[in-house]
């Protein structure tokens, strides 16, 4: 692919085919060398776990280029470590932090001429794939897996950017139940959601809000990002057993406490939402989507938190100082970032 036919600044979120992908097979007990392909493909048992019961976790995590010129992978380290524990979850062997490193760096290098350039909007998203390809016919874990990183240049998840929008609070579906799987970064999550995200995103929605499954009280989180709220220099976030430990979360949560905020982690009621400043969704894929306003259909309420439209101050110079993080434009004081060399 010749470069200068990427536009950069409007790039869509999702796949672009790249130059090569990193692959390490677990086979004996045991995981083996890195393999380096340019296969976009992968050859796959019929009778593979992964296909029949589940056996998949991924991870996202993005690699930026700086002003200086130099590429920057945020918080590679707390990847790894949540595959890991998706893997303690859902009984697949874990990779070492330093074998991801490894696959993470690798990837990157080999893919440089997509990552795109400085000011862009633009980034270098890697997606860690783990699945178990040994074949089963009972239930139980395969004896073979796979270790994947395919790497592809995105913009904004959303095509609105960082603006303010509305979100749609749906009680008819559960993206995950309490001690489920809510915790881990599995693909059965992801297909939970799909469907309430078709009806809220032909609503005019950006995304659904999931409430607590037991009770249907609380604030849970989106099919693909945390929720968090701010009001009275507080920022609040939920306290689940079926949320999905958000890396961007713990980084703003970080940030907020930098700036001198207070942090509240705890179970958050929907009626709460009428009280808040601010309020976002968080994750790698969009960092920050300022929330204008969350409606509840079901129950004929709407609950308007950016009265002007606009993401709030306190939103933006938290979405400001992450991305300058990341970037390399300012300081990075809790070592979050790896340069490659």
């Amino acid at each position: 692919m010749c470069m200068k036919e990427i536009d950069w600044a409007n790039l869509p979120f999702g796949y672009m085919k790249t130059d090569y992908n990193v692959r390490i097979y677990y086979r004996n007990g045991q995981w083996g060398e890195l393999e380096v392909s340019s296969d976009e493909y992968i050859p796959i048992h019929m009778a593979a776990t992964c296909l029949h019961y589940g056996q998949e976790a991924f991870e996202g995590l993005k690699a930026f280029r700086g002003k200086d010129g130099k590429v920057r992978i945020f918080r590679l380290e707390e990847n790894a470590a949540r595959l890991q524990s998706t893997c303690r979850g859902i009984l697949m062997p874990e990779l070492s932090t330093e074998r991801f490193r490894e696959a993470a760096l690798k990837v990157v290098k080999l893919n440089e001429r997509f990552i795109p350039p400085y000011e862009s909007g633009a980034s270098l998203y890697l997606r860690p794939l783990l699945i178990g390809t040994g074949a089963q016919v009972g239930v139980r874990p395969a004896t073979e897996y796979l270790f994947v990183i395919f790497a592809t240049p995105v913009g904004p998840y959303f095509k609105t950017g960082f603006a303010a929008t509305p979100y749609v609070i749906t009680r008819k579906y559960d993206r995950a139940a309490p001690l489920g799987t809510g915790t881990f970064k599995v693909g059965g999550n992801y297909a939970a959601s799909l469907r309430a995200s078709k009806e809220a995103h032909d609503g005019g929605y950006s995304a659904e809000f999931y409430l607590d499954a037991k009770e249907k009280k609380y604030m849970d989180e989106c099919g693909a990002a945390n929720f968090f709220g701010i009001k009275n220099n507080t920022y609040v976030t939920p306290l689940s057993s079926s949320i999905l430990p958000s890396i961007t979360n713990k980084s703003l949560i970080q940030l907020a406490e930098d700036m001198g905020m207070k942090v509240e982690r705890r179970p958050i009621p929907e009626e709460e939402l009428a009280t808040f400043e601010e309020a976002g969704a968080c994750g790698t894929a969009a960092v920050i989507s300022p929330i204008q306003r969350i409606d509840d259909p079901e129950n004929n309420r709407s609950y308007v938190i950016a009265k002007d439209g606009k993401p709030g101050p306190v939103c933006t110079k938290l979405y400001h100082k992450l991305r300058a993080i990341q970037y390399g434009d300012e300081p990075d004081v809790h070592n979050w970032v790896t340069i490659v060399d």
